[in-house]
């Protein structure tokens, strides 16, 4: 097993069953990211130096122009792709299998969670699991607490308020909030102070 075929396979979204090749090659890269992670949330590091681990972590180039305040959380790492003018705040988690895609200048609060993983339904195969991708358009917003389950799409400009989980696709230009998130409004009906 290799990084590629392992990619390939998560993108199919075909079912990972527990104690497979691919299960335990998913392992392997956990421990991998879980070190890398362990070192970034150890100790001050400047934005270069974080991109520079983030780097390391994704195997993927990260823009000059990304900004993260650790600590950050990933099980995985190598499905992630970051855009440009990203900003990720603290205490954020992914589980970034079934793979993660952000797009430019989006902003993610504190304490979000990405969780691209579902298990099975039924009781006798529970350790198996399912991926399916996370998107984040350019310049969306994510308010602080949000969690987002595998097989999102969120559009672009989009805002998620605080505390929201969100289950299904989120159109372009709206506003969502809620447990499950629904629409509140347009972002061309949102007025401004000042």
């Amino acid at each position: 097993m290799d990084l590629e075929k392992f990619l390939n396979y998560m993108k199919s979204q075909k079912k990972v069953e527990a104690g497979s090749e691919i299960h335990r090659y998913m392992l392997e890269l956990s421990d991998e990211a879980r070190k890398i992670t362990m070192d970034l949330n150890s100790k001050f590091y400047t934005q270069e130096e974080i991109r520079e681990l983030m780097r390391k972590l994704t195997r993927k180039n990260i823009d000059e122009s990304f900004c993260m305040f650790p600590p950050f959380y990933t099980d995985c790492g190598k499905n992630i792709e970051i855009g440009k003018n990203v900003f990720i705040n603290s205490n954020c988690h992914f589980q970034d299998q079934g793979g993660i895609i952000i797009g430019d200048g989006a902003l993610l609060g504190h304490n979000v969670t990405l969780a691209t993983l579902n298990h099975s339904k039924l009781p006798e195969d529970r350790a198996s699991i399912y991926p399916k991708s996370i998107i984040i358009g350019k310049n969306v917003w994510i308010g602080a607490n949000v969690t987002v389950v595998a097989g999102v799409t969120i559009g672009d400009n989009a805002i998620i308020g605080a505390g929201s989980v969100v289950t299904k696709d989120v159109e372009k230009n709206t506003i969502v909030g809620g447990v499950p998130a629904k629409k509140i409004k347009d972002i061309g009906s949102v007025t401004t102070n000042g």
